[in-house]
């Protein structure tokens, strides 16, 4: 049981289940944590209120620090496949204080969205379906949401090669819709057929500095939420065919896809529904693909509306994999229970962590929707914060872990220690503007005060205060893990295998 809980030589039926799924499963599951369909019909409206025809500028702007920091992920993996991923690295690199808040703000991000993810997948759905009246439903809702939640989670536990394969379906479904509503879009912009104030694309979009500097950083506040989920990938190390390097690729890649699809959607959306009908529209939110459709597609609209359900489905699942191979990752290195680390031994899943994130999450969802829907999304709003938090402390190990090899080579210093430091920055940077505009009660969904501070930030502070209460009674109570010690490199490994 001791070998099972460090992680030092387990026997084959204590370890996860190595060479499981392959590059394109990887990247398959990293596209799919992001949600691109339901992440870029959450924020394409917002966006487009605070920066104008620029939105697509705005996504290429996005993506800079999201690049930096899997190049990150993809040399921290190199040198130690751990599917803990930031919480092995962190620790390596800066020790386990650092280590464990880096593994909490991790499995607390699933725990935050799951519930709303499957929310949304069931509301899409059911609209798709033209079951109106079951979606305006709440109790309706929520029962399907939490069936669903436990079938996702259910599908995770059973083999990650069986959630490859759902996920490599969901991909395809997602991307043809989306594909589909743009081309139709574009097509009518073109034919000077469409409802609303379309506008003929132009490449001046791209420029994210257009509208200025304050209406960009906070757009690129939003940036930050349609791009995370893509190191999903990474944390199927241990289950990934050559996973030293193919992990890291599929999340470098991952950004680099949903790049692509991002701007060509932003340019489909402005392009066909306009600014000012977008502005007017913000507060819809992930619903304005609903309005859109109908718009453009018009009896066809339940593509769009089955694209959304499906990334939204999708993401459930894949977001469940990071917090679940997080928690695993911390059991084994006695940071958690050792009940955490157990995995079954037909599955080779971590079934304990991922089931009891999917309960947390259930938990969650259903007391904040109980308080008011306003406080659940009020609660993904606080995602910001964890988000930024643990991709600045990637990028900053990465740089801190590496640093004695960083002047073997431009190319090193550039990739491995300039660039995620850049990036960890620019995500300091969002995090402190992140702060700044949550204390603001009107900057949040309720419009309500809590404490005198909006509820996202009360939130975040929260969920931060309660880590640092449950690692420092862990701390007191099994010492074993503050052990360990910082380290660096080891240039064989480093050096070893090439992309």
């Amino acid at each position: 049981m001791a070998d099972e809980i460090t992680g030092a030589g387990p026997p084959p039926s204590a370890s996860l289940k190595p060479d499981a799924i392959g590059f394109l499963d990887a990247l398959v599951i990293g596209l799919n944590a992001t949600s691109p369909a339901y992440s870029v019909a959450a924020v394409i409206g917002p966006v487009v209120a605070l920066v104008g025809i620029y939105a697509p500028g705005v996504m290429v702007a996005s993506f800079v620090p999201m690049l930096l920091i899997a190049s990150a992920f993809y040399y921290l993996n190199k040198v130690d496949q751990d599917c803990g991923t930031t919480f092995s690295w962190v620790t390596r690199a800066m020790g386990p204080w650092a280590g464990w808040l880096g593994g909490w703000a991790i499995t607390m991000t699933g725990v935050l969205v799951v519930g709303s993810l499957a929310d949304v997948a069931v509301t899409f759905f059911l609209l798709a379906v033209g079951l109106d009246s079951w979606a305006d439903n709440d109790v309706v809702r929520q029962v399907l949401t939490v069936l669903l939640i436990l079938v996702m989670t259910a599908v995770c536990v059973i083999g990650i090669d069986v959630s490859a394969k759902v996920q490599n379906v969901l991909i395809l479904a997602q991307v043809a819709c989306l594909l589909a509503f743009a081309v139709v879009a574009l097509y009518r912009v073109y034919a000077d057929t469409g409802t609303l104030d379309s506008v003929e694309p132009k490449i001046s979009w791209l420029n994210p500095f257009g509208a200025g500097g304050a209406p960009l950083t906070s757009s690129l506040l939003l940036g930050v939420f349609i791009y995370w989920g893509w190191e999903s990938a990474v944390n199927l190390t241990e289950e990934v065919e050559d996973s030293a390097i193919a992990p890291g690729k599929a999340a470098v890649w991952s950004t680099v896809l949903l790049l692509v699809t991002y701007v060509a959607v932003a340019f489909a959306v402005v392009a066909y529904a306009g600014t000012a009908y977008l502005a007017e529209n913000a507060a819809e939110e992930e619903f304005i693909f609903a309005l859109l459709a109908e718009e453009a597609m018009g009896g066809w609209d339940w593509v769009v509306l089955l694209a959304v359900s499906t990334s939204a489905l999708a993401s459930t699942q894949t977001t469940i994999i990071p917090a679940s191979r997080t928690g695993l990752s911390m059991a084994r290195r006695h940071a958690l229970p050792a009940h955490f680390g157990r995995i079954h031994p037909r599955y080779r899943t971590p079934d304990v962590s991922t089931w009891w994130v999917a309960g947390i999450a259930i938990v969650w969802y259903l007391v904040l929707f109980h308080i008011s829907e306003n406080a659940l999304f009020d609660s993904l709003t606080a995602l910001s914060l964890l988000i930024a938090f643990y991709y600045a402390l990637t990028g900053l190990a990465c740089a801190v872990y590496y640093r004695r090899e960083l002047t073997r080579s431009v190319r090193d210093f550039l990739l491995i220690g300039l660039g995620p430091l850049v990036g960890a920055g620019l995500l300091a940077w969002l995090l402190v503007e992140s702060v700044s505009d949550m204390a603001d009660p009107a900057n949040s969904y309720s419009g309500v005060s809590w404490f005198g501070i909006g509820p996202p930030l009360v939130i975040g502070i929260g969920i931060a205060l309660t880590g640092v209460v449950l690692m420092v009674v862990w701390r007191l109570t099994a010492p074993a893990f503050w052990s360990e010690r910082p380290s660096t490199v080891d240039p064989a490994l480093m050096h070893g295998k090439e992309s």
